[in-house]
């Protein structure tokens, strides 16, 4: 239970962190003056990455250890289920939105911006369903200790 309990945490955190960032970090980057903005996304970057970095390791490693340690109550899919949510979220921060910042960091580009704030519902998606799913994990494991 201990492990379901820290990945809904994780996924959570991460959730919303990722709305905010979408909804609300993302979406003023466009009004960033085109002389502050490069040194502005590597201040982003830079600030983000202890917050992100971690947390992103943290529940790579809890997805591999319910895979590993499945709890009786939680079937195979679901686990199955977050470990791909996972793998879908790191690939597209790696291969897309770590990219476009790249661009970002040599300064303004609205098709770089364009494409970051497109793509990252992407991710936005992945976990808010990763931490509903790990939600309904609780749930499960909660009741069958229940009964």
């Amino acid at each position: 239970m201990a492990l379901l309990i820290a990945q809904l945490l994780v996924s959570g955190f991460l959730t919303g962190l990722i709305w905010t960032i979408q909804v609300v970090h993302y979406p003023l980057m466009a009004r960033v003056g085109a002389e502050q903005f490069a040194p502005y996304e590597r201040l982003h970057s830079a600030a983000i990455t202890p917050l992100v970095g971690p947390a992103m390791l943290a529940e790579a490693a809890l997805a591999g250890l319910l895979l590993l340690q499945r709890p009786a109550a939680v079937p195979a899919w679901m686990l199955w289920a977050g470990a791909g949510l996972v793998t879908f979220i790191w690939a597209v921060t790696f291969f897309v939105s770590v990219p476009c910042h790249a661009v970002l960091a040599q300064g303004f580009d609205a098709a770089a911006h364009e494409r970051l704030v497109a793509t990252n519902w992407l991710r936005t998606a992945g976990w808010t369903a990763r931490a509903a799913l790990a939600a309904w994990m609780v749930w499960l494991a909660f009741h069958a200790q229940k009964n």
